[in-house]
């Protein structure tokens, strides 16, 4: 499940669908069909262990569980435990909706990987890849050590560099190779080598853009919070990417910046191929994320702040449940209608204070 309270959402935002023209008029803003099984496996890796969590369809009865499960040091799951104590509440997820180590349901299923966000952890949008599941994709989220929250926790922590970048990229490539090669610790999900998407939050925006230059996997991007071509890394140019894409971008984002956000749109401007922009009114950079008001750094998205439209008003973030359904939606409508060929599925979605565009 998502957090407490996703599903009244409807009367919360205003959501209203309109009239679809996807095959089976499936309904994005919801929760998908079916049960969302997750598992976690390593990349034995001597020198770059990978540790990757996937979320996938299965035919389990949905559970769920406390979302510092998802750690698995003893050590930084108390740590992680203390940070949600301390957190404002409403702001980080506690908890999930996904069944552990499930079998997965018969496939094969479209494979999109996740690459999450600084100071973050591979499950910093869970709710987003569990939403993603129901609606029959499977979501691998590599853990990029170097840039973590623990490594943070531990002030071990890469800058925002090209060698951060450079890990990033290449961790999410292990994880397409070993989720697409058969990998033997990897769940035993069948996966449609012919049917890949990317998307990623913030750092793993930039991530994503290098990933769908330099990898013919990919067939679909999708960017949160963070433009893909970012001038001051070695990263894109929008010119090298053919495939479409979607970015998402938070309107009041106090971590990127109002300049951020305008090379964002001057990303969407300059794609190559088909693209779309998704702008979201009184989101923040952590709008879409779990760990929204879990320390300091990922506090923007939760409470109060100034506008970046307007730096002298004071405003309230939209609640955090809400910018992840927003998120969830846009992510399983674009992937559905790119790989999927379900036309209609991102037009059918309409939010209150949510703007769409496409070219």
């Amino acid at each position: 499940m998502y957090p407490a309270g996703v599903f009244t959402l409807l009367a919360l935002i205003a959501c209203t669908p309109k009239d679809s023209d996807t095959a089976a008029g499936v309904d994005y803003a919801a929760r998908g069909p079916h049960a969302v099984g997750v598992a976690r496996f390593v990349i034995d890796d001597p020198e770059r262990p990978i540790e990757v969590e996937v979320w996938y369809p299965t035919d389990a009865d949905a559970q769920g569980f406390p979302v510092e499960e998802y750690v698995a040091d003893p050590v930084d799951r108390e740590r992680y435990l203390a940070l949600l104590d301390a957190a404002p509440a409403g702001c980080p997820s506690t908890a999930t909706g996904a069944v552990r180590d499930a079998v997965p349901a018969d496939g094969p299923w479209p494979l999109l990987t996740f690459s999450h966000c600084y100071e973050c952890v591979r499950f910093s949008s869970f709710s987003v890849a569990e939403h993603l599941a129901s609606h029959g994709f499977v979501v691998a989220a590599p853990e990029h050590t170097g840039t973590t929250l623990f490594d943070a926790l531990n002030e071990d922590i890469l800058d925002i560099e090209d060698e951060a970048l450079t890990l990033r990229v290449a961790d999410v490539r292990a994880t397409l190779d070993a989720m697409l090669d058969g990998y033997p610790d990897a769940p035993p999900v069948e996966v449609d080598p012919d049917l890949v998407g990317a998307l990623g939050h913030s750092f793993g925006s930039i991530t994503t853009g290098v990933v769908m230059r330099d990898d013919p996997r990919p067939l679909a991007g999708l960017g949160m919070a963070a433009p893909m071509e970012y001038p001051l890394l070695d990263s894109v140019l929008m010119s090298e990417i053919d495939e479409p894409l979607m970015l998402l971008i938070a309107r009041e984002d106090n971590s990127i910046s109002e300049l951020g956000n305008e090379l964002m749109r001057s990303n969407y401007e300059g794609a190559a191929g088909a693209a779309w922009k998704v702008e979201v009114d009184d989101a923040g950079h952590w709008s879409f994320s779990d760990i929204c008001g879990l320390t300091d750094f990922v506090t923007p998205g939760c409470g109060e702040a100034l506008r970046q439209t307007e730096p002298d008003e004071t405003f309230t973030y939209l609640p955090v449940e809400d910018g992840l359904q927003i998120a969830s939606a846009y992510s399983a409508a674009f992937f559905a209608e790119i790989l999927r060929g379900e036309a209609g599925a991102i037009d059918a979605l309409s939010f209150e204070g949510v703007a769409l565009e496409s070219r």
